[in-house]
């Protein structure tokens, strides 16, 4: 039986994606005013730059305004001003300070999950910010556990189930990412419920589970998270 059930925060919990693509929008406007951004391909750039960085600086806001400050510089042929520089440091102090706003019928989700099994959140990105996201979203009493990781893959999330005494095939996590939430638990021979958020950087598009995946559910939105929970539990019974 599954007896853990795993919860991912951005995106699933809260919104946040929206203010890094409101956050691209803006640093594409800057950079249009030096180059055709087509024609540089400074969005493909971007990525490549954020990719190249994450081993160094990992995800979240901190990441990605670095990297931006390295496109925009490499892009214009260093010809951007200090002043544009500044305001694309600001735009990035913006993502980390925008407001946390829970997903509706979110809580309701976690609390009818709750009664099934133990849930814990399992969310990655800067530690900082993350921290700061749980304190405001006032989720945090319903979860057992909280874990913030630099990376979810096979072996953070393996970390921790060993850390619960549990195989892979008695958990299930719950996310909007195919790449970070649902396919590394799979891999392991664990569960997973799909949620998929309207908007999905680039960089978390790339997944190798096909639609078959006899461990997965996907879902259109919170309202549905229990009824496929149980569904896959009596699969896994």
């Amino acid at each position: 039986m599954i007896e853990l059930i795993g919860f991912d925060g951005d995106d699933t919990l809260w919104h946040s994606e929206g203010y890094y693509q409101a956050a691209n929008a803006e640093f594409s406007r800057i950079v249009g005013q030096y180059v055709d951004l087509d024609d540089a391909g400074v969005r493909a750039q971007m990525l490549a730059t954020e990719r190249r960085n994450l081993a160094l600086f990992g995800y979240g806001a901190k990441g990605m305004t670095l990297s931006m400050v390295e496109t925009a510089i490499a892009a214009t042929g260093e010809r951007i001003t200090a002043a544009d520089i500044h305001r694309i440091v600001e735009m990035g102090k913006e993502v980390l300070r925008h407001p946390v706003e829970l997903l509706p019928g979110i809580r309701e989700a976690v609390q009818a999950v709750a009664r099934q099994a133990q849930v814990v959140l399992i969310t990655k990105g800067d530690l900082f910010h993350q921290e700061k996201k749980v304190e405001q979203s006032g989720l945090s009493d319903l979860f057992h556990r909280i874990e913030i990781v630099s990376e979810k893959n096979p072996a953070s999330y393996r970390r921790v189930l060993d850390e619960f005494g549990l195989p892979p095939e008695r958990f299930l996590m719950v996310g909007n990412s195919l790449r970070s939430d649902i396919e590394p638990v799979i891999r392991l021979g664990g569960w997973g419920v799909h949620m998929p958020y309207h908007v999905t950087w680039s960089h978390e598009l790339d997944h190798g589970l096909g639609e078959d995946e006899s461990h997965m559910l996907s879902v259109d939105g919170p309202d549905d998270i229990a009824a496929a929970v149980e569904q896959l539990m009596a699969r896994a019974g």
